[in-house]
């Protein structure tokens, strides 16, 4: 059976894709990639021995094209979602099953192929906040919100659909009238479908049932990394106590510059010495001090068991990272999904969530006081403990013939 997993954002949705196709082959299956030809998810894809099929554009690229006035978001939508069907054409050649995340457009383009192709269909989000629900809000897309600021969940969510058909309906229809499919109405749903897989870690944010939505929740996509740290950097960590981890990931901080800084200068005012990655956002260290220690692509997973907090965008990614490595964590969420996710870590007491995206000396230095805590820590280890790290296996089994309702049973 051969797999095409297909995506189009940030590392955090390419990881856990590659994560799935190393389970889906060590269970019998072929599977390709198709990312954004970013030159480092090239590389990870590599390393991980996973075929990689292009998307039509870089990140970096689109958001440059993207973001030229007028702002014209359901015609960017057309122009991608057309894009990205032709790239998707080349790699879904034999394909059995094509499941599709990231960017609404780029799953519109992949639903509409699979429809075209006969191929299986799925579609899976990383953070339950994406899927309808009555015990949680939707995203709100910028000057899409009700007028009524008082509506409950469901009536949220009612919205939503018809935010997204204004959004991308006319793309998703559009495209399926230029490969002669019927048009839809609530896209949303229809490239959501029944029973959208959810890869994200119950510890952190159980699925409670609901009749808008039956997700299967498979747990995390986590891709083993053993690469070993740069050089240099076992021995920054052997020299002294546990430094900050400070990294915003594909975040390009445009409106926070200067988040770098404040949480070198908040983390010294603590004592602490700091792990800066340099990230999408080019961020480099502010003077010469030993103190501090630049590193780009970093191995997480060998990294955070041997912080003393970390200091992240609130990325699911890095959201899990930090939880299974035991690490208390401050999120200043940037966009998304990336807001719900620190006020989980803070529910679960493991963390604190940023007031806001815009990150300055004197909050990180409060949050500091509260992350560095002993209780806090205890928070973090417990939640580590409760974690798991095999949802891509578990996925892999469902997607492979298993009733779609279920998946195998959970192992830390």
């Amino acid at each position: 059976m051969r797999f095409l997993l297909t995506t189009w954002g940030s590392r955090g949705d390419v990881e856990p894709m590659a994560a799935l196709a190393v389970a889906l082959k060590a269970q019998g299956a072929e599977a390709v990639v198709c990312a954004p030809p970013e030159k480092e998810f090239i590389e990870l894809l590599d390393r991980a021995g996973v075929e990689f099929a292009p998307a039509f554009m870089r990140v970096r690229d689109w958001i440059a094209l993207a973001g030229k006035p007028p702002m014209d978001l359901p015609r960017r939508a057309t122009e991608m979602a057309f894009a990205q069907f032709g790239a998707l054409k080349v790699a879904a050649e034999g394909c059995d099953l094509i499941l599709g995340t990231g960017l609404m457009p780029s799953c519109i383009a992949a639903h509409t192929l699979a429809e075209r192709t006969g191929a299986r269909w799925a579609h899976v989000s990383f953070c339950p906040m994406l899927l309808p629900s009555e015990h949680h809000a939707p995203f709100v897309y910028p000057g899409q919100a009700p007028a009524d600021g008082t509506a409950d969940n469901r009536t949220l969510w009612a919205h939503n659909v018809e935010v997204m058909d204004a959004l991308f309906g006319g793309a998703a229809n559009d495209l399926r009238a230029s490969v002669g499919l019927p048009p839809v109405d609530n896209v949303r749903d229809h490239v959501f479908g029944e029973h959208p897989l959810l890869a994200s870690d119950p510890a952190l944010w159980p699925w409670e049932p609901t009749d808008l939505c039956r997700p299967v929740q498979t747990g995390a996509w986590v891709l083993p990394d053993t690469r070993p740290l740069p050089e240099g950097l076992d021995a920054f960590l052997g020299a002294g106590t546990p430094p900050v981890y400070v990294g915003f990931g594909s975040m390009a901080m445009g409106a926070s510059r200067d988040a770098a800084q404040a949480a070198i200068s908040a983390a010294r005012a603590h004592g602490r010495r700091v792990v800066l990655a340099g990230g999408w956002a080019g961020f480099s260290l502010p003077d010469e001090g030993a103190d501090c220690f630049l590193v780009a692509d970093v191995n997480q997973q060998a990294l955070f068991p041997r912080v003393a907090a970390a200091i992240h965008h609130g990325g699911a990614g890095t959201t899990f990272a930090a939880a299974r490595a035991g690490v208390p964590q401050i999120i200043a969420p940037q966009v998304v999904d990336q807001p719900f996710w620190a006020a989980r870590i803070e529910a679960l007491e493991a963390g604190v969530a940023h007031d806001g995206p815009t990150p300055t000396h004197d909050s990180l230095n409060a949050a500091l006081a509260t992350a560095l805590s002993p209780v806090v820590a205890t928070h973090a280890v417990t939640l580590a403990s409760l974690v798991h790290i095999d949802g891509a296996a578990r996925a892999a089994a469902a997607l492979l013939g298993q009733d779609e309702n279920r998946a195998p049973e959970p192992t830390r």
